[in-house]
């Protein structure tokens, strides 16, 4: 019997779900499936079985002349249903269309019609009933060969770039794990990015993917250009390199390499130390000269194309006119336009020092893009943001935690601890945490990863972030696949250790967390969903179900960090690429019928033909759309125990 909140158990759940499904049908205009024989039939059948009783005193020849009329009705009664349900299926009204007919298949597979699909045109039907839900095409590989318990919930995003931008190079990397694409707006044209967006696009429709797109932007930081010929350079220990803000008509000369702040040369004074890429490389200015810097290298590195640049003075960091510098440029508004009107998933803003970026940024988004809700990511790489995290975080739709360039800007022992109060203030305040930069460094120019950096990357998983990213690992490096599949490997291996170790703890864990609204309908939600996070983990459920328009709920449950996966049905394409950066949430794109109880029972047969569940699975279902309208949650909060039937 179902509680106030909808909560209820599988057993009073079963008996309602033929007629849930009737119901479903009929508000389809799908014709209705005929189940059983006539009540004659039924009286014969009944009749006969009596007469199977040892107690019945009438003669065997008797008996048994009934049996065979029996069996005849129930054998012509069988048949004449698997022609009907089979007529149904060829005669499905033509203003249906593949929907119409794969709501009558759903309808059949529900009451044990699987001989419908004996027909020549079982392709056919197959591929209309599967096509019914959209979901990734690598998750649903990994549930039908491990399970739903065994899925990955770190999110991972890799750049693109030279050594990974053609259309095969992309799919590698989607079939290797790839849940996000990022644009880096440092590098490339709009033409180039723009045929980058396509191919992930031709992707996600024709493999079956559900890829989401961030584009980063630039920012207006000290920061090289684009070096003379090459993606890359090798600084060697005491080679002298020339900083220069002219400008060259032709070829740059050799180990020459122009910066973007004209006030570089008067900020600077000899015996300066230039740190380029958040340390990867370090100089010592030697001498001025007009607008040319003469630099020795100190510590050997790496030299990549547009990398920020950062220099001390006595140990301490020089701000200079540096910090005066919008966080957005004009190169930066031009690329956010062009993100707009390619329909990009999430925007990552450089260097953001203030909550008023953000915020003001949002009102020309929603201007310019009022159908379609893009994403904000604050990067988190200088002490200005530092100083005012809580507030950055609270008006943005995600942080990325920058170590690269914030390690140039406090001490290096700091950056750990950092790290670690970012992951948690996002989860505290719901928004999905990036972990980025150098995660698997030296994977540019070798096949395998440093021990350190493995350790490095488990611990990020370990802290729960939502998401690690890959930068020059998967954009210019040698080896971008064989760098996606260590992390999805560490990733996978870290989750299963961490979830045995944490089954005790994960009820004070969620108990933790702050409430994030005083609005009564959005505390309920997320009661309902750490609710369900503490049931999950009694009942070692197979996965939650949330059935959401905006994703809001299904952020809760992401929120909460249960031990089984989140499968988040959404009717919005863009919300559902939009969901594929956060923790544990599996995405499924799925057209709402009125019925909510249909949308269940649906979701389970469509699961189980693709072979993602079976009967018997134990799941919870959550959602807050039932009485809503088609644009807003916020309806009747519900929660069910549910056996897959």
């Amino acid at each position: 019997m179902a509680t106030a909140c909808g909560l209820s158990s599988s057993s009073s759940l079963r008996s309602v779900a033929f007629s849930g499904l009737r119901r479903f049908s009929r508000a389809a205009n799908a014709p209705r499936v005929a189940r059983f024989p006539s009540s004659a039939s039924r009286g014969v059948v009944c009749a006969a079985r009596r007469r199977r009783s040892p107690s019945n005193s009438r003669a065997a020849a008797e008996g048994s002349s009934a049996l065979e009329i029996a069996d005849q009705v129930e054998q012509q009664a069988e048949q004449a249903e698997q022609q009907e349900q089979q007529n149904q299926l060829e005669e499905a009204p033509q203003e249906q269309g593949e929907q119409g007919q794969a709501d009558v298949i759903v309808e059949a597979v529900a009451n044990g019609g699987a001989n419908v699909f004996a027909s020549e045109d079982m392709d056919i039907h197959l591929h209309l009933l599967q096509s019914d839900m959209e979901v990734d095409a690598v998750v649903a590989a990994d549930m039908k060969e491990n399970g739903s318990r065994s899925t990955r919930r770190t999110k991972l995003i890799c750049t693109v770039g030279p050594a990974s931008c053609s259309f095969k190079q992309l799919e590698a990397l989607a079939s290797g794990g790839m849940n996000v694409a990022r644009l880096n707006m440092c590098h490339g044209t709009h033409e180039w990015h723009r045929d980058v967006v396509e191919k992930v696009r031709r992707l996600n429709a024709e493999k079956g993917y559900s890829i989401a797109i961030m584009m980063d932007t630039e920012g207006s930081e000290i920061h090289l250009g684009d070096l003379p010929g090459d993606s890359s350079v090798k600084a060697e220990d005491g080679d002298l390199w020339t900083f220069t803000v002219r400008q060259f008509p032709g070829p740059l000369p050799p180990q020459t390499v122009q910066l973007n702040y004209d006030g570089f040369v008067d900020d600077i004074t000899v015996g300066d130390e230039v740190v380029a890429d958040g340390g990867m490389v370090r100089f010592q200015v030697l001498r001025k000269i007009g607008p040319d810097v003469t630099v020795r290298v100190i510590d050997p590195g790496l030299i990549l194309p547009r990398a920020n640049v950062t220099f001390f003075r006595d140990g301490k960091l020089v701000r200079g006119r540096n910090s005066m510098l919008p966080t957005i440029s004009s190169k930066d508004w031009i690329d956010i336009d062009f993100g707009i009107s390619m329909g990009v998933d999430f925007i990552a803003i450089s260097f953001v020092k203030s909550p008023d970026v953000i915020t003001h940024l949002r009102s020309y988004i929603n201007a310019r893009s009022p159908d379609r809700y893009i994403g904000l990511i604050s990067k988190i790489e200088s002490c200005e943001s530092i100083v005012r995290l809580e507030e950055i975080i609270a008006v943005s739709d995600g942080a990325m935690v920058a170590r690269g360039d914030l390690g140039a800007q406090i001490p290096l022992e700091e950056v750990p601890s950092v790290q670690q109060d970012i992951v948690q203030i996002c989860r505290d305040l719901n928004k999905p945490v990036i972990v980025a930069s150098q995660l698997l460094e030296s994977m540019i120019e070798f096949p395998t990863p440093t021990r350190a950096e493995v350790a490095d990357t488990a611990e990020a998983v370990r802290q729960r972030a939502d998401a690690l990213m890959l930068s020059g690992e998967s954009a210019i490096g040698q080896f971008p696949e064989k760098a996606l599949a260590v992390l999805r490997t560490v990733a996978t291996r870290i989750e299963g250790f961490s979830r045995a170790e944490r089954s005790r703890e994960q009820e004070a864990d969620i108990a933790l967390l702050p409430e994030l609204s005083d609005v009564l309908s959005e505390r309920i939600s997320e009661q309902i969903c750490a609710s369900a996070a503490h049931m999950a983990a009694k009942l070692q459920v197979d996965a939650i179900f949330v059935f959401t328009h905006r994703g809001y709920m299904a952020s809760l449950l992401s929120r909460c960090r249960p031990d089984c996966p989140i499968f988040a049905f959404t009717s919005s394409q863009g919300v559902r690429q939009q969901l594929n950066l956060s923790w544990g949430l599996i995405p499924f794109r799925l057209d709402f019928s009125d019925d909510m109880e249909s949308n269940i029972l649906r979701t389970f047969n469509l699961l189980k033909a693709r072979g993602m569940m079976k009967s018997g699975d134990l799941v919870i279902t959550v959602t807050d759309i039932i009485g809503s309208d088609s644009s807003f949650d916020g309806g009747l909060q519900s929660m069910q125990i549910r056996n897959v039937p």
